[in-house]
């Protein structure tokens, strides 16, 4: 059986987690097997839509205690639901839910784990081989899992989401977790959107920028183009230091790593920490005035000129256009 991590944002599934559901329903295929998928305080149009995604089943659960995202007590309920359901391959996104649950899972249940999976899995024997990315984007290495249970994270925007109309069962399951010694001392949400945009690491629209904006208060031209856009908002690592915007906006090796369709790049050089993050990116824009900046050998499309001049024409032949659409 193939067990998948799931969440809710907002009142509705995370993307992340419908493309993990759909990743397990492929395993499911190669492995003649089914999917099982964990709600956690989910509603019932949450619950049917994890079932569209590919869930032959729902486990679940209400508790309050795990809306704190904690890892560890994630961690030990989802190792009670994997011992529960006879589950044998465990899936997660590769998101800071997974980042931090999966690695703490592994240990509880000896599971080899194959964390940020760009490719569905293939059958080898009884191992699983599973390719990811390494040496910041340069290269794919495959992995061979041969442990008896098996973790794989897969990177958020690699895998199309597919709905159908499939319903799942769904069965009730109360997990214990009054050994596991786990205190939030204080926590602070945040939000990395603009106007209730999508997530960094779910969205497929980005604007991000650099220090070519010269300060923060330059910044509204680049949240009304992500406005316009319904893009979300992201900035290079030097941006985030120099506290021009917060630290959640980081896109890099250092900071969050997105695969969006479109990745558009203003003020920023492009140094290959940056380009660690963003070169999943289906298509990438870049807008700079230095000709020699090093982006431009990896964008797909490139504006040689002052953001501060283009960026505004940008905006309102965008506006243009969606007018003649109505």
């Amino acid at each position: 059986m193939i067990l998948v991590y799931t969440e809710i944002n907002k009142g509705k599934v995370k993307k992340a987690s419908l493309e993990a559901i759909n990743y397990g329903a492929k395993i499911a295929e190669l492995t003649n097997s089914t999917v099982t998928a964990i709600a956690i305080n989910a509603d019932a149009p949450q619950i049917e839509e994890m079932g569209k995604a590919g869930a032959k089943k729902i486990v679940s659960i209400k508790n309050d205690a795990l809306n704190s995202n904690d890892s560890m007590l994630l961690s030990a309920t989802v190792e009670q639901i994997a011992n529960a359901e006879g589950a044998k391959i465990i899936v997660f996104s590769f998101d800071i839910t997974g980042k931090a649950v999966a690695p703490r899972l592994s240990a509880r249940l000896k599971a080899g784990l194959v964390a940020g999976a760009v490719d569905y899995p293939t059958i080898n024997g009884n191992n699983l081989e599973v390719k990811k990315s390494v040496f910041s984007g340069k290269a794919t290495a495959l992995y061979s899992i041969n442990s008896e249970i098996k973790i794989i994270s897969i990177l958020p925007n690699s895998f199309p989401v597919k709905l159908g109309d499939n319903a799942a069962t769904v069965v009730e399951f109360t997990a214990d977790l009054s050994n596991v010694n786990s205190k939030i001392v204080f926590k602070e949400k945040k939000s990395n959107d603009v106007g209730g945009m999508i997530p960094l690491p779910e969205a497929e629209l980005v604007v991000s920028a650099g220090r070519g904006m010269k300060g923060p208060e330059n910044w509204g031209m680049i949240e009304e183009l992500a406005k316009e856009l319904r893009a979300t908002t992201a900035c290079s690592r030097p941006v985030a230091d120099m506290h021009w915007r917060p630290h959640h906006e980081h896109v890099g090796q250092t900071g969050v790593a997105i695969r969006p369709n479109l990745y558009i790049a203003i003020g920023i050089s492009g140094a290959i920490q940056h380009l660690a993050g963003v070169n999943g990116s289906k298509t990438i824009v870049v807008i700079n005035s230095d000709k020699e900046a090093p982006f431009f050998k990896s964008a797909d499309y490139g504006i040689l000129g002052d953001a501060f001049t283009i960026v505004p024409k940008l905006v309102e032949a965008i506006k243009k256009f969606k007018a003649n659409q109505n």
